[in-house]
């Protein structure tokens, strides 16, 4: 029977420069970070969160325009959004309330759409 999620991946072109971001920019913690043939394998982790994201380099990659790599919640979307905004983060969409809750959608190192909101 399935547990639980370990990990998922997001594919990046540069591995360093989104390590550089996910860790400075959005506060992600470094779990692991070893070789991985010619490339590393990097396993980061949000506070106390169970599942890891993983930077798996991909020299083809094209980001999706219209789908989130990642989703993550946020205590406070508001905030959130001023904190990151301040520190250069580019932004798809500007927090948005609907009925199910409020959201933003930012762009990370290597163009993934990235959501947070609330749970």
């Amino acid at each position: 029977m399935l547990k639980r999620i370990k990990f998922t991946c997001v594919p990046v072109l540069d591995q360093i420069r989104a390590l550089e971001f996910y860790t400075k920019k959005l506060g992600l913690k470094v779990f692991t970070d070893q070789p991985m043939g010619d490339s590393r394998w990097i396993e980061l982790k949000a506070n106390s969160a169970e599942t890891m994201v993983v930077l798996l380099k991909q020299p083809d990659h094209k980001p999706n325009s219209s789908v989130p790599a990642l989703v993550f919640v946020a205590d406070n979307v508001q905030e959130t959004y001023d904190d990151l905004k301040a520190k250069g983060v580019e932004f798809a969409q500007p927090p948005k309330k609907e009925s199910w809750g409020e959201h933003a959608i930012l762009k990370d190192s290597e163009g993934n759409l990235v959501l947070f909101g609330t749970a």
